[in-house]
């Protein structure tokens, strides 16, 4: 999928990125050094098109109001298999020095962030610390949601926007992912500089950073992070009745009414999929995956949805 936006003037850093210094992801220092800029694992909330955080709990993050994101088993695994997965990338690609990078900012926009996984250069070239002649992000899946055919540029959308970032900071003009999906399965795609789409990325970082600066609150949206920054915002408990409007309790009420109806439905549509499917794994329609059913102790555990909020949007 990709961002399309109105092309600007190229802004490719030509003396390369001003260097930060190198941290270890998580630590203390790595988050300082975020602090006051965006970085490549940030932008696709900025434009609303992560699925982990929204434009409303980032804003809030960077104000210092709730903490950063804890780290899930997800983040652990997956930077636990990155060396292995940048590992497998050097392997099948002798053609490229395959070098860890540091974590850089643009040298006219302090406030863009790049920390990419690693950095590439022909090993027919010259290796410059600053300007690669590519990146590498890897990363891992639970199953091919949202990756296209190994080889192609077909990425999950927040993935793409922090290639593009990370290749609009260093300077490098393509970057490749690669992905472990479900633990085994290894694949790898390729994506080319994009002006016209990092142009609407640094337009948009710019514009969240004077939201920043002039106190601007983003508007509250419907994304679970939102709810859950809105839940970290309040400091202790007053025993007191707080009046609302009409209008927020009458769209409490439907919301609450629907979501109600909506569970009922749900329920209904997966006891009759779990009988269509009977002892099979997977339900799927016109060769497209509808729902995983996993079994413990000789009865249904669950069933996992293929189509999910985050490949929805």
């Amino acid at each position: 999928m990709s961002i399309t936006a109105q092309a600007g003037a190229t802004t490719a850093p030509a003396a390369g990125p001003t260097v930060l210094g190198w941290f270890e992801p998580g630590t203390d220092a790595w988050h300082a050094a975020r602090a006051n800029g965006i970085g490549g694992s940030e932008i696709a909330a900025v434009v609303g098109l992560s699925p982990y955080e929204s434009r409303f709990s980032l804003w809030h993050r960077k104000k210092g109001v709730i903490g950063p994101v804890e780290e899930s088993e997800e983040m652990y695994w997956g930077k636990e298999h990155e060396p292995a997965i940048c590992r497998r990338f050097a392997r099948e690609h002798p053609e490229w020095f395959v070098r860890g990078a540091f974590t850089y900012a643009h040298p006219d926009r302090p406030w863009q962030i790049a920390n990419p996984d690693r950095n590439l250069w022909p090993t027919d070239s010259h290796i410059d610390d600053r300007i690669p002649a590519a990146v590498l992000e890897a990363k891992t899946a639970r199953d091919d949601t949202g990756w296209g055919k190994d080889g192609s540029d077909d990425i999950p959308v927040h993935y793409r926007s922090q290639a593009l970032w990370y290749m609009d900071v260093t300077g490098a003009r393509r970057a490749f992912v690669a992905v472990l999906i479900a633990g085994s399965e290894y694949r790898e795609y390729t994506v080319d500089f994009d002006e016209a789409e990092a142009q609407l990325l640094r337009d948009a970082g710019a514009r969240f950073m004077d939201d920043l600066a002039r106190g601007n609150r983003p508007d509250i949206d419907g994304h679970s992070a939102t709810y859950q920054a809105i839940r970290e915002i309040p400091d202790g408990l007053d025993p007191v009745d707080v009046e609302i409007g009409t209008a927020l309790r009458d769209r409490f009420y439907a919301a609450q009414d629907a979501a109600w109806a909506a569970e009922d439905e749900l329920t209904a549509c997966k006891g009759e999929l779990l009988d269509a499917i009977g002892t099979g794994q997977r339900a799927v329609c016109e060769r497209q995956r509808i729902a995983t059913r996993t079994v413990r102790d000789g009865s249904t555990y669950s069933l996992m949805p293929a189509r999910t909020r985050r490949n929805a949007r």
